[in-house]
């Protein structure tokens, strides 16, 4: 099995800007081909995924919208050669970020374990919580 660093998921998803790009781009699609045939079987950690959607929607270096990046990281999520823990959890996340665009990634990725969890109420100070249907926001109290 392998483990699959973000840099991978990027060269399939993004267009080639040099030959050495496009080199690891076809390599990159093979290997997602292959995965998607069962041929080989790969996994990689929640850290990648969300880094992979930072680097596709940071205005530094794609600025994509979380929608196009959820059509462009979906497909490989689902690849059957693919074993992610919480697969589905990852795809509630890409949904809860298409539909909250306001929201980090990462944010949405909380929101998505809590669901899987059965958790209704977030801890945090972030105030992007306190419009989102389903959810509620608290701040921990000062105790002493």
């Amino acid at each position: 099995m392998r483990l699959l660093d973000a840099n991978i998921f990027l060269r399939a998803l993004v267009a080639p800007q040099s030959a050495a790009d496009r080199a690891r781009a076809q390599a990159a699609t093979g290997l997602f081909e292959r995965l998607a045939r069962g041929e080989e079987e790969a996994t990689t950690i929640e850290a990648i995924i969300a880094e992979v959607c930072y680097v596709l929607r940071s205005r530094a270096h794609y600025a994509l919208a979380p929608a196009e990046v959820a059509a462009r990281l979906r497909p490989l999520i689902l690849l059957r050669g693919l074993k992610l823990p919480h697969k589905r959890t990852y795809l509630q996340a890409l949904d809860l970020w298409t539909a909250f665009p306001a929201l980090d990634f990462e944010d949405a990725l909380l929101l998505a374990h809590a669901e899987r969890l059965g958790i209704d109420t977030v801890t945090s100070y972030d105030t992007d919580f306190d419009h989102l249907p389903g959810f509620a926001r608290e701040q921990p109290e000062n105790r002493q």
